[in-house]
């Protein structure tokens, strides 16, 4: 197909997507629901588990092979704004006052699922089709410890706004917890993809050149995004147009030494300064990337995850055993941890619920272990389910507990009289 027969099935294809996604939404969002998690089960539905079933043909000309290439690309442009915005959301959340309870929130959020996860794969060994081929168990088991101990941060901060809650405390602690949570989880991805090669020569390349990005960071990154955002000889959109360029020179970096772009993303975010100039950038980057870019990135995941093994029994047993380890590890941990350190019941199960939801970083690094050829696709669909599952009943959750929570009301005292 040559790239003038392409383009449209290009134009057509995202019409499609975002229409989808949008009344996916719409319907969802009655449910109390964020749009992000109605655009992960839209791009899911427009693959081979739903639309692909049905009506195989329409799937196929929607999205030919030759399109999916393309829809990688801009959603990777997505992936790139939206994990900016992230670890510029990340710099906001402070933990002083809550420094320890966040920090213990935090440890058992990760350590326990990371334990619990790869033990889950080390058991079932040789009894379920999840390790890709050429990758060693060790690496895949580390693969899925760290995919279950990711936190949506981004969408755990949205929640939170959402509901009013950002000042209470559980809103706070949650925060800290997560931020905390999100960082150290994506570090131990970093070092999980460095070994998967197996290699010296491109493990050395992605040590050695994160250690140097790390070095012009520390002592350049913030000198640089505070002269870009403070300069009196640059306007707001010179402002724009420098941050985008220096987002897509850290994502090509990064990428190029195997640390993937949406490391070097999250990076800068971290390291721009907060003044009115970047938060107007970031105001204006982050609803295309939410409304235009994520979407097609959800429809890419979707394309790849195939409901359809889960008829294989085995796939099944381990995906119900994925669930409830991440369900456990994450929420279960969590609450105690927080329950350990003082907190009220209603503190630590908010908290737990919280911190369960993996959303779009658990899709994020997903897609970032099968670019890498250390998951193959019973894995991946058996993590999308984890993903849809701990995100979906977040907020329903959230409602029950609020519910639960609330004192009953007093009887009323009718006169005998």
């Amino acid at each position: 197909m040559t790239p003038t027969e392409l383009a449209p099935r290009f134009f057509i294809a995202v019409a499609v997507i975002l229409l989808f996604c949008k009344g996916v939404a719409w319907l969802l969002g009655k449910a109390g629901q964020p749009a992000v998690v109605s655009e992960m089960l839209a791009g899911v539905l427009l693959g081979p588990s739903l639309l692909g079933l049905l009506l195989p043909d329409v799937k196929d000309a929607l999205f030919p092979a030759q399109l999916l290439p393309i829809l990688y690309v801009v959603g990777q442009v997505g992936l790139v704004l939206f994990m900016f915005q992230a670890g510029y959301a990340f710099t906001a959340h402070r933990v002083s006052g809550l420094a320890g309870t966040a920090g213990m929130v935090s440890l058992a959020g990760v350590t326990a699922p990371l334990v619990l996860g790869v033990l889950l794969v080390l058991v079932t060994s040789g009894a379920v089709p999840i390790q890709a081929e050429g990758t060693a168990l060790g690496v895949s088991a580390a693969f899925v410890g760290v995919a279950l101990a990711i936190t949506a941060f981004p969408m755990l901060a949205r929640i939170i706004t959402e509901r009013g809650q950002a000042g209470t405390r559980h809103g706070t602690l949650s925060l800290a917890s997560g931020a905390i949570d999100d960082l150290v989880a994506w570090i131990m991805l970093a070092v999980v993809l460095a070994f998967a090669s197996g290699e010296a020569g491109p493990a050395v390349v992605t040590a050695g050149g994160a250690v140097l990005f790390a070095l012009v960071l520390w002592y350049g990154g913030r000198r640089t995004t505070t002269a870009l955002m403070t300069s009196g000889r640059l306007d707001d959109r010179a402002r724009l147009l420098g941050t985008v360029v220096l987002l897509f020179l850290v994502a090509w970096y990064t990428d190029e030494i195997g640390l993937y772009a949406v490391f070097g993303a999250f990076a800068v975010g971290v390291v721009m300064p907060r003044t009115a100039a970047t938060d107007r950038v970031v105001d204006t980057l982050t609803p295309i990337a939410a409304t235009v870019f994520l979407p097609l990135f959800f429809t890419y995941s979707g394309l790849r995850t195939e409901f359809g093994l889960l008829g294989n029994p085995a796939v099944l047993l381990f995906a119900v055993a994925c669930v409830t380890v991440a369900i456990v590890g994450k929420f279960g941990a969590c609450w105690a941890a927080a329950r350990l350190r003082g907190e009220p019941q209603g503190v630590a199960l908010r908290v737990g619920a919280l911190m369960n939801a993996r959303g779009l970083m658990q899709l994020i690094a997903l897609n970032v272990g099968l670019e890498a050829g250390i998951v193959n696709s019973s894995l991946f669909t058996v993590l999308v389910l984890v993903a849809l599952i701990t995100t979906l009943m977040t907020t329903p959750l959230l409602s029950w507990i609020d519910r639960s929570s609330k004192p009953a009301p007093a009887p009323v005292l009718v006169d005998a009289k």
